[in-house]
């Protein structure tokens, strides 16, 4: 939570330091993924028994824990993927509709099954689904902006999106877009961690890490690997939070 990465050794301040009860790749899908759903939910989703929460990048690293917490808040919650084998890892902690849209036009699945639109939309992915997800707004309708990946690649970091007619999209539905930076949130951080501790280590909360051990040159470990970790998700392939490993180093003076 601190400025610099990819590094085999990091000084962290003790406050901000999390105590955990073993040593497992589990724990970290916590610390940034797992505390943003948390907070970003309690603070803008207005969750409540009922509602349709559609979560894009569903089976992604935070996505595995907004589909998950809006569950909890009995909701119905629709997910969208880009393989069955992620449809079915949604189903498997409790998604209602997983949506994989290399063999389901989104947009037509949520004209013919919600017609009266959702009411949350936990968004990642930016682009041309952000623009599917605002006009997939219910009246009153809200969208947590935590993220736009399809768009990281770009010069601008950032990919095209129908901004022209957005006010007027927003103004028919009054929905709102709500744009959610963890740091912003940071006093909330320790309350909502302590709490997904207990949901997982109690069983009540799955924290699915992808090591790599299914992308063409296996396991991510070792700095050398972050490229390709990062490259594997990019091309959409990891299911939950990527984790690298990296080996004890035998000629460390640390």
């Amino acid at each position: 939570m601190a400025p610099g990465s990819f590094a085999e050794y990091t000084v962290v301040p003790a406050s901000i330091a999390t105590a955990v009860p073993s040593l497992k790749p589990e724990y970290l899908t916590l610390l940034v993924s797992g505390t943003t759903a948390s907070i970003s939910l309690s603070e803008f989703g207005e969750l409540s028994e009922g509602k349709k929460v559609l979560v894009t990048a569903a089976a992604g690293g935070t996505g595995q824990f907004a589909v998950q917490l809006a569950k909890k808040a009995k909701c119905h919650v629709i997910g969208t993927c880009s393989s069955d084998e992620k449809a079915a890892f949604l189903k498997s902690v409790g998604c209602d509709r997983p949506i994989n849209y290399n063999t389901e036009h989104i947009n037509t699945v949520l004209k013919r099954e919600y017609p009266k639109g959702v009411d949350v939309v936990y968004e990642s992915v930016g682009g041309t689904m952000f623009d599917l997800a605002v006009d997939a707004l219910a009246v009153k309708g809200r969208l947590i902006l935590i993220g736009f990946i399809s768009g990281y690649q770009t010069p601008t970091g950032l990919s095209p999106i129908k901004a022209e007619t957005l006010p007027a999209r927003l103004l028919k539905k009054s929905a709102s877009i709500q744009g959610f930076f963890l740091n912003h949130y940071f006093s909330k951080r320790s309350a909502a961690m302590d709490q997904l501790l207990k949901m997982y280590t109690s069983g009540d909360l799955a924290c699915e890490v992808d090591l790599g051990d299914l992308s063409a040159e296996g396991r991510f470990t070792g700095l050398e690997s972050i490229f390709r970790a990062v490259d594997y998700m990019y091309m959409r392939k990891n299911t939950g939070k990527i984790v690298v490993e990296l080996p004890h180093s035998v000629n460390s003076k640390l």
